[in-house]
């Protein structure tokens, strides 16, 4: 399906009225135009019936071990009497849901002075979530990403997100011989198309000189500028506690290599990937691999410290899955039900291509003397 959308026609009538957009301007308005963007927008996003599959669709031992880093979390803070938990991007809950039905049934301590804080941008999951949460409720709280950025909202605790990053609204950029260039969106005979121009903000210039990146002639790239401003709201509204950020992406080095000379952008639709971002306007996903290096470094220059990073299966392996496994062993569900519950965590843990090595974890803490993370403990590989 590529007819054209509402939205294709609004921002058609921008670009006519002023000239030439960025794309990050342009993937903006296809994730986040209120009521007509990808995420802002009626309809499962995730799951069989949706877009894409996350880690939190496969099975709830995903946030079951991040809630066991997260119980290590508040005793590494001397369990404190209130903790707040803030997910951004908290889709329809379920990732939440997970996690406070662990803390609740095995930290019932911390679950005492435990509220949870959801950041999410579109107004219609709300009653979602608290479907989702309902077992909660009376601990939840709801904040608008525009009152989370304004700098009002501060607690102490722990920030979490999944997959949020990665569909925050990127530049692109390219290479050529006259130096760097920026690829912005224009109109041709009524259709969406590539044009290269100067840079429109020298931040971009600076992003990639931050993370000591240079491009090679002809090589394409996206440079998300959002991702470190929106840590810079996470960190300010974080009084003292952890950031722990779950999503697909690499270290600088990586994600800039002259082998992937055409970037990272990518559109998902029903389960199929698609390389043209523009057709099925507010339709489909638009994500980009995340720059892990430019949030390390935006985070020491804000007073955070990296606790940990690495790959999903590594982090996994080190905070819990294990005994999430070993629980599975001594349940008394069937010989065949724990197999099939065997083969579905492993999409989880699975390198080499896998949720297991796609997906990378960053933890950073705030006021924390040398914390002692399970993420931290030494396993067998």
């Amino acid at each position: 399906m590529t007819e054209k959308t509402p939205l294709h026609d609004i921002i058609a009538a921008r670009i006519a009225q002023q000239g030439r957009i960025t794309f990050a301007d342009f993937m903006g308005a296809c994730l986040y135009e209120p009521g007509l963007g990808y995420y802002t927008s009626a309809g499962r996003k995730v799951g069989a019936e949706g877009d894409f599959y996350t880690s939190i669709t496969v099975h709830a031992a995903f946030g079951r071990v991040i809630a066991r880093e997260i119980a290590q979390m508040w005793r590494c803070m001397d369990t404190p009497a209130d903790f707040t938990l803030v997910e951004c991007g908290a889709g329809n809950g379920r990732l939440a849901c997970d996690i406070m039905d662990f803390l609740a049934e095995r930290e019932p301590e911390m679950y005492r002075g435990l509220r949870l804080v959801l950041v999410e941008k579109e107004p219609s999951l709300e009653a979602a979530q608290r479907d989702m949460l309902a077992a909660h409720v009376g601990r939840l709280e709801w904040l608008a990403p525009e009152e989370f950025a304004a700098g009002g909202f501060t607690f102490s605790g722990c920030l979490y997100s999944n997959e949020l990053i990665d569909a925050l609204p990127v530049h692109r950029v390219l290479r050529t011989p006259e130096g760097l260039r920026e690829l912005y969106v224009t109109l041709k005979e009524g259709e969406f198309v590539d044009e290269i121009g100067e840079l429109s903000t020298p931040a971009i210039a600076e992003h990639l000189q931050r993370v000591a990146v240079e491009l090679h002639t002809g090589q394409q790239a996206e440079v998300n500028l959002n991702g470190p401003e929106w840590l810079a709201a996470a960190s300010h509204a974080l009084r003292r506690g952890f950031l722990l950020t779950v999503d697909y992406g690499y270290p600088a080095e990586e994600l800039y290599t002259p082998l992937r000379k055409t970037g990272t952008l990518l559109c998902y639709y029903r389960h199929q990937t698609e390389e043209n971002p523009y057709i099925r306007l507010g339709l489909q996903d638009i994500t980009a691999h995340v720059d892990f290096t430019s949030l390390i470094k935006r985070g020491e220059e804000l007073g955070l410290q990296k606790v940990w990073f690495g790959e999903q299966y590594r982090f996994l392996m080190s905070a819990g899955i294990i005994e999430e496994l070993e629980e599975l062993e001594c349940s008394s569900m069937s010989d065949e039900e724990k197999l099939r519950l065997r083969l579905t965590l492993k999409k989880l843990i699975v390198p080499q291509g896998g949720m297991g090595d796609t997906f990378r974890v960053l933890v950073q803490s705030k006021g924390v003397a040398d914390p002692k993370l399970l993420c931290q403990r030494r396993i067998g590989f």
